[in-house]
């Protein structure tokens, strides 16, 4: 079975696999055991990890707040930078493609009357409004949201420009990382970004670990309580096995982040030009001049995803490009706020491609995919 799905979540690298492996069954110290060696080795473990992380996205070791992931990241930067004020709700803005992480947790704020919420201009291809994003800059924010990438269209968005103006108003930016940390290059402190959310799954590190990047001096109100830990930011002990797997997985994609996603690029391109040639009225969403090497994201107008889906699936893994929520299929939220027609939403499909992906999943992807299709017209032509 080929996997191109790996804006889901990638393979954990086997060189991280063993140094995971290593720090669950001979270096299983509590890295807040103060009192023997095995504590002394975990805290210079997670100590390192902090250092590997840092090097990879431009920050100090000591802005790095481990979590559990990039949800739990983007849930303690919002919340906990934006303590509530009955007299005064936050001025929030967003882009309407953020995660639903970020989603979710500003429309829960604005729910309870904590927040209002203003959502940033993007277009058919998704990319964001500068002169626009400015414009609500200057009557006043709490937060600002841009995501790096996005985990859908794969678009990159101009941190550093966003980042500048975020400084010029002095309104904190919160980035999500997730999708664009270990696959391009990210400058935390020279680009003005406030927080910064990291996940180890998406950069062929361990599931259920991750990081926020806190700019030095700023303050949040914690999530989780008992024990102080962390600047007193986020209490819990320390999944050490989890965090020195992201170092090193960050480490691993310093050295080799730039050839990987070279050889990744060229693959897409591979396989985006063999579909355009047999696949008649395929299209190309998102921002085809920045986009993730990785990213294909496709739509076959009158074609259903399910259907193609059904043929491919016990051969080839990618995704329908729609948000499952509480067992209820809905279209994508991202596909929406472009305002693609409705056969284009019905028919989306998105492909991820990684460092794992052969030239040979590549042929073969674009055959299996090609014959799926025809035989999905071939069938909806004679029901």
């Amino acid at each position: 079975m080929i996997y191109l799905d790996y804006h889901a979540t990638t393979p954990v690298d086997p060189r991280v696999a063993d140094r995971v492996y290593h720090y669950m069954t001979t270096e299983f110290g509590n890295a807040s055991s103060v009192d023997h060696e095995w504590g002394d080795r975990a805290e210079a473990a997670v100590k390192q990890a902090a250092k590997q992380v840092a090097d990879l996205v431009g920050s100090s070791p000591r802005e790095i707040i481990w979590t559990s992931g990039a949800t739990e990241s983007i849930n303690l930067a919002i919340q906990g930078s934006l303590p509530h004020h009955p007299e005064k709700p936050h001025r929030i803005a967003l882009l309407p493609l953020e995660h639903k992480a970020v989603l979710d947790t500003c429309q829960v704020l604005e729910k309870r009357g904590w927040a209002e919420l203003r959502y940033l201009n993007v277009d058919s291809r998704g990319k964001l409004d500068l002169e626009h994003l400015e414009h609500i800059c200057t009557q006043g924010l709490s937060l600002l949201c841009v995501m790096a990438a996005n985990n859908e269209i794969g678009n990159i968005y101009p941190m550093q420009a966003i980042g500048q103006i975020a400084q010029r108003y002095n309104i904190p930016l919160l980035c999500d990382g997730s999708q664009a940390v270990g696959k391009i290059p990210i400058q935390f402190a020279a680009w003005g970004i406030t927080y910064l959310a990291i996940s180890a799954h998406k950069l062929y590190g361990p599931k259920g670990v991750g990081a926020l990047v806190v700019r030095r001096g700023c303050r949040l109100e914690p999530l989780l309580f008992g024990g102080g830990h962390q600047q007193g930011m986020r209490s819990g002990t320390l999944n050490v096995p989890g965090i020195v797997g992201l170092g090193e997985a960050c480490r691993w994609r310093s050295l080799e982040m730039d050839q990987d996603e070279r050889v990744i690029a060229a693959q897409r391109d591979r396989l985006q030009n063999r579909l355009a040639a047999t696949i008649p009225g395929l299209v190309i969403n998102g921002d085809l001049d920045s986009r993730l090497a990785g990213n294909l994201h496709i739509s076959i107008p009158g074609i259903p995803n399910s259907a193609v889906i059904a043929r491919i699936r016990p051969q080839l893994a990618l995704s329908t490009g729609s948000a499952c929520s509480s067992g209820l299929e809905t279209p994508s939220h991202v596909l929406q706020a472009l305002h693609l027609p409705e056969d284009e939403v019905e028919g989306a499909l998105r492909i991820g491609i990684g460092k794992f992906t052969t030239d040979e999943d590549i042929e073969c992807a674009a055959a299996l995919l090609s014959q799926a299709v025809a035989d999905v017209r071939w069938s909806l032509g004679h029901l």
